[in-house]
């Protein structure tokens, strides 16, 4: 039995060195190149030669149509309706456009509106989101396009790179501001369901979000990359939206005074009878406040902290999770 396996293993080996071997019947040829050395150019005689083929031709004829053709404007992408929203917001002497897209989806399209507008572009720098427009003689404007507060979503504003007012003339900034971008929501809002693009160059646009939360020394803190008037009134906005409950609120302070109570998702088999009292946003002046909500501004931020006053009512985490899902 022995010698029939070392038979058969031999036969096999040897079987392999005749076919794949060096002097084999399929010898190994995939470096053979190494060995190969450059022949002699090819001599032709008197008037024959190789036609090599343009594959890169100038065009001879440059009688080309020299008439303006009025070419048709780009798409336009948004609608106001239920799963895209555009609109125009303001606060105070602060206006803007707020767009449920991404910022790279907003990038072109505001782009687009611009170079079809009466405005010249100077200059476009899809990293930092800015356009700058020749105005008029004496003044530029600025477009500015950011990431917005809540996830997934654009805010637009407007700036005029003049120090004299009088250069605007009769119409103040705010007024100007105004109709500027009226014009660009009602084009963002013609049509949302025919666009679905984005821009690779305005990727970087996506990740610079204006809220974030973390843990410092043991205390989960909410930072907003905006000023302190549109980080109360973005805060104020999430407690009416999240129906929490709000006590009393002082805004000279920067505090609210709120009742929150972390609500089961599973209430058991009647649950969707309804049966409990439905919360009621505002001010409840004189019933007792589980948590302080404290909105300061530092280092041109402004961050959200939570004190528990009423101990029995929980941990504040649990609040400013809330909140933080409200406002992204």
């Amino acid at each position: 039995m022995k010698f029939l396996l070392t038979l058969s293993v031999t036969t096999l080996i040897s079987s392999c060195a005749f076919l794949g071997g060096d002097d084999g019947l399929i010898p190994n040829n995939s470096k053979d190149f190494f060995d190969e050395t450059l022949s002699d150019d090819i001599a032709f005689r008197d008037g024959i030669g190789i036609e090599k083929d343009d594959h890169y031709p100038v065009l001879q004829n440059t009688n080309f149509q020299k008439d303006p053709i009025d070419l048709p404007k780009p798409r336009q992408i948004f609608s106001s309706g239920q799963t895209r929203a555009v609109q125009l917001r303001r606060l105070g002497q602060l206006l803007w456009v707020y767009v449920e897209a991404l910022p790279s989806t907003s990038w072109p399209i505001t782009k687009a509106y611009f170079e079809t507008s009466d405005y010249e572009i100077l200059n476009s720098n899809p990293l930092s989101g800015e356009l700058i427009l020749k105005y008029s003689d004496s003044a530029d404007m600025k477009v500015l396009i950011e990431h917005g507060i809540k996830e997934a979503s654009t805010e637009i504003f407007i700036s005029f790179l003049t120090q004299e007012d009088i250069i605007l003339g009769a119409n103040s900034k705010l007024e100007i501001t105004q109709e500027i971008l009226k014009g660009l929501v009602n084009y963002m809002a013609d049509s949302v369901d025919s666009f679905s693009g984005t821009s690779l160059a305005a990727q970087a646009l996506n990740d610079k979000k204006k809220t974030r939360i973390f843990n410092l020394n043991d205390t989960t803190v909410i930072e907003l990359d905006l000023g302190f008037d549109r980080a109360w009134s973005a805060v104020s906005r999430a407690l009416e939206e999240g129906k929490i409950q709000v006590n009393d609120r002082d805004r000279e302070e920067g505090f609210f005074l709120v009742s929150f109570e972390e609500k089961n998702e599973d209430d058991g088999w009647f649950s969707f009878l309804n049966f409990q009292d439905e919360v009621t946003p505002g001010l409840a002046l004189g019933s007792d406040a589980d948590f302080k909500i404290i909105v300061s501004t530092e280092d041109s931020t402004t961050k959200i902290r939570a004190e528990v006053i009423n101990s029995s009512a929980g941990d504040a985490e649990s609040l400013l999770s809330k909140i933080n899902e409200l406002l992204s």
